[in-house]
């Protein structure tokens, strides 16, 4: 390939990811400027992007006025479990379906798979109520985090079988002389080795869980205490005179971005590198 071509196939690589990149990270920017217009602007000059005058009154309203300090300690909550179940049931399964011995484990690994390509929506939201109900926590965040970690979210399932793939089986058959068992091998030697396997379930888990709202609004419906604070945002619309109150949910949606950018930014490269091992060596 000559260099003009070079050149040529670069800047147009340049200018799909750029137009890509606007279109990306447009809805975040225009969330971000909106939430410092008036409601009155919001409603009157929705299309224009920089506020005439930055209300910065917009985030301390939100924050006192819909009790936001207690609905990002949901979150918080929330988030941490899910967060802490997913990394443990996802390596584990994910260290049982490559190095583990037993009938049918391609057949089961490539039916969980599967569904993936099945999306079943609302269809599973009534039966799930149902089963916490049964264990009395259909009104409780717990419920919510038993259906997240035991739920088993497949792309972390695929991720973390190929991860655990790529280490050299040479260094289970040292444990196993050294006398390890099967499980011991996974706490001694496996998951010291997930580094970048666990920032990157981290990060998916934690986006999941924190942006979640069908399953946990169905779950605190009843307790508005216990509500998290995707939910709680939403709950503005019909909250009485916050109506209307376009600046402050809008307000409300940039103050519950910020911890998910800050998480993606602190581990970004352990996400990467995560994910490009479970990709090309599973």
């Amino acid at each position: 390939m000559t260099k003009a071509k070079r050149n040529l196939s670069n800047s147009i690589i340049y200018i799909f990811l750029a137009i890509f990149f606007v279109i990306s990270f447009f809805p975040v920017f225009f969330t971000f400027m909106s939430s410092f217009k008036s409601n009155m602007e919001v409603l009157t000059t929705g299309n224009t992007l920089i506020p005439k005058q930055f209300v910065f009154e917009n985030y301390k309203k939100a924050w006192e006025l819909a009790d936001f300090s207690t609905y990002t300690k949901n979150s918080i909550f929330l988030s941490f479990f899910c967060v802490i179940g997913s990394i443990l049931s996802s390596t584990i399964c994910g260290y049982a379906f490559s190095r583990g011995k037993f009938k049918g484990k391609e057949l089961i690994f490539y039916f969980m798979i599967s569904s993936m390509f099945v999306s079943l929506g609302t269809l599973t939201l009534y039966p799930l109520l149902m089963i916490m109900k049964f264990v009395n926590l259909n009104k409780s965040l717990w419920g919510v985090i038993i259906i997240r970690v035991f739920g088993m979210n497949v792309t972390n399932l695929f991720i973390a079988r190929g991860f655990v793939t790529s280490i050299p089986t040479e260094i289970d058959e040292a444990a196993k002389i050294d006398g390890c068992s099967f499980f011991g091998i996974y706490r001694r030697i496996i998951f010291p080795l997930c580094k970048p396997l666990v920032g990157t379930v981290a990060i998916l888990s934690f986006r999941s869980s924190w942006n979640d709202y069908m399953l946990p609004m169905v779950f605190t419906m009843t307790d508005p205490k216990r509500m998290p604070l995707v939910v709680g945002i939403m709950h503005l619309k019909s909250s009485g005179s916050t109506a209307s109150a376009w600046n402050l949910m809008l307000a409300g949606t940039a103050i519950s971005l910020i911890p998910m950018i800050i998480i993606y930014i602190v581990f970004n490269r352990l996400f990467i590198s995560g994910m490009t091992a479970g990709a090309v060596k599973g």
